[in-house]
């Protein structure tokens, strides 16, 4: 057992002296290599270990303890002689760099909000100054609170007026929203008049996208409910809402329309902000540009809501953000709100 010791005693002496010699960056792969030739699988501890298959079990323990010491010891200097040279080589790389902390800093960038961001808090800030809130509803919807609630019945003919994205093929159940209606339903069920909300959001058609049409565009619904409310307050609050949007001077008419969950429906023009009413290619040479649809809502609409239509009445409208902000700014085509174009985003 003696020779053992003494073996062992000899082999932490040879490698820890081995690991002093190493002392330059270049070695670090010499480093790795005594750690090989001393710890590893064929290294000179596990042979080590093969040998006490010959030692007397009385002294296995001892034996085992003197390699198990050596081990560790070799391992904590291995350890503190590769930190030692990595540092070292850091120091070597921070020595050779040079920065001169007197030039001047690089400007970032900022961001910007975007366009049509920037437009829907305008409409929302306006209508929130006539006692409008703000309403929120899923972007995926259920075929009855898209259509059926708002009287458009699975074979009613309007509902051809909007392209749908059906998520369910099979039973035509699950939709992205065509507008974002819906939320007046939802917002109707959990509350009983007066109910005045706006419901700004992004919404989705499947429609060829050219420069006047897209598949995902947002929408600012608004919804009126209480007692006596008449066309004329709609009528009001809608060429307020255009002049706050478009200048004290512009010209605003509302012309008979149908929309299945309004009746009387109608139609909002004003006068052509391209042209100022002159006659353009934007207005079709007519003066008027069309910037929403609104009109009251339909009593059939209250059943679904258990509203009393004997006592209730209410107008609704919506309009397409993007619309508006092409005629605000006089961009000329829709697409250019999602393409990213950061020369085009920077404008505004």
């Amino acid at each position: 057992m003696d020779d053992l010791k003494n073996k062992i005693k000899s082999l932490k002496e040879e490698a820890f002296s081995d690991l002093n010699r190493v002392d330059q960056l270049s070695q670090l792969k010499e480093l790795d290599r005594l750690r090989i030739k001393y710890m590893g699988r064929k290294g000179a501890i596990q042979s080590i270990m093969k040998g006490l298959k010959s030692v007397d079990p009385k002294d296995r323990p001892l034996i085992g303890r003197l390699v198990n010491s050596f081990k560790s010891e070799f391992g904590a200097k291995y350890e503190e002689k590769r930190e030692e040279l990595r540092q070292r080589a850091e120091q070597e790389r921070l020595g050779k760099e040079w920065i001169d902390v007197t030039l001047p800093g690089v400007r970032q960038r900022s961001g910007k909000i975007h366009i049509i961001q920037q437009t829907l808090d305008e409409i929302s800030s306006i209508f929130k100054g006539l006692g409008f809130s703000v309403a929120d509803g899923p972007e995926i919807e259920s075929d009855y609170y898209n259509f059926d609630a708002l009287n458009i019945p699975k074979d009613h003919p309007a509902r051809d007026m909007w392209d749908t994205f059906y998520i369910d093929d099979q039973t035509d159940r699950t939709v992205l929203r065509t507008h974002t209606s819906p939320v007046q339903i939802r917002t109707m069920e959990r509350r009983q008049p007066p109910v005045r909300i706006i419901v700004p959001g992004r919404v989705y058609r499947n429609e060829a996208i050219d420069a006047s049409h897209h598949a995902v565009f947002y929408q600012v619904e608004g919804l009126y409910v209480d007692n006596n409310v008449t066309f004329r307050d709609l009528k009001g609050v809608l060429s307020y809402f255009s002049r706050q949007m478009f200048g004290d001077n512009l010209l605003v008419r509302f012309r008979p329309s149908f929309f299945p969950f309004t009746e009387p429906s109608a139609e909002v023009d004003i006068s052509c902000v391209m042209c100022s009413g002159k006659g353009c290619a934007v207005c079709k040479y007519t003066g008027w540009v069309e910037i929403l649809g609104c009109g009251m809502v339909d009593p059939a609409v209250y059943r679904y809501v258990n509203y009393d239509p004997e006592i209730y009445s209410g107008y609704a409208f919506g309009l397409g953000v993007e619309r508006i902000a092409m005629l605000r700014y006089q961009i000329n085509d829709i697409r250019l709100f999602l393409d990213n174009d950061v020369r085009f985003l920077e404008q505004f």
